[in-house]
């Protein structure tokens, strides 16, 4: 039996479609963030993870050469100059930042981004959003 409706999480790591998973996990920044003055006048702290699906056949590792990989360290230099560049009202505006600056590489096929605020609730870890967006067709 067939169920047209579900929906399949996304394999990052596929062989079957030629996807290497690049991510970064557990980066956690000071940031600018949030609605309320308080959060307005002292930064906090932030917690980022990032999956990449990147196609394989696009990239080839060549003699072990960074220039043929999505750079994990240019990507998260480009995260921290984003959440370095001032005030951000929303989570969701930050994710989305994040993400497009994952796109840009064409390389990237999807990007899932996820932004924790780790101190808004003293009985919570964190709380925050998580968005997964794909490279436009050309």
């Amino acid at each position: 039996m067939t169920q047209a409706n579900v929906i399949s999480p996304h394999r990052f790591a596929d062989a079957r479609n030629a996807l290497r998973h690049v991510f970064v996990h557990d980066l956690t920044l000071t940031a600018s963030i949030g609605v309320y003055t308080h959060e307005k006048v002292e930064k906090q702290r932030v917690r980022i993870n990032l999956d990449l699906s990147v196609r394989e056949d696009e990239t080839p590792v060549r003699e072990d050469d960074l220039a043929s990989v999505v750079c994990y360290e240019r990507v998260v230099s480009g995260v921290r100059r984003l959440v370095d560049s001032g005030h951000v009202n929303l989570v969701e505006t930050l994710a989305e930042r994040i993400a497009t600056l994952c796109l840009e590489d064409r390389r990237v096929r999807l990007a899932r981004v996820r932004v924790e605020k780790l101190d808004v609730f003293p009985d919570a870890t964190s709380a925050g959003v998580e968005i997964e967006r794909v490279q436009p067709r050309p």
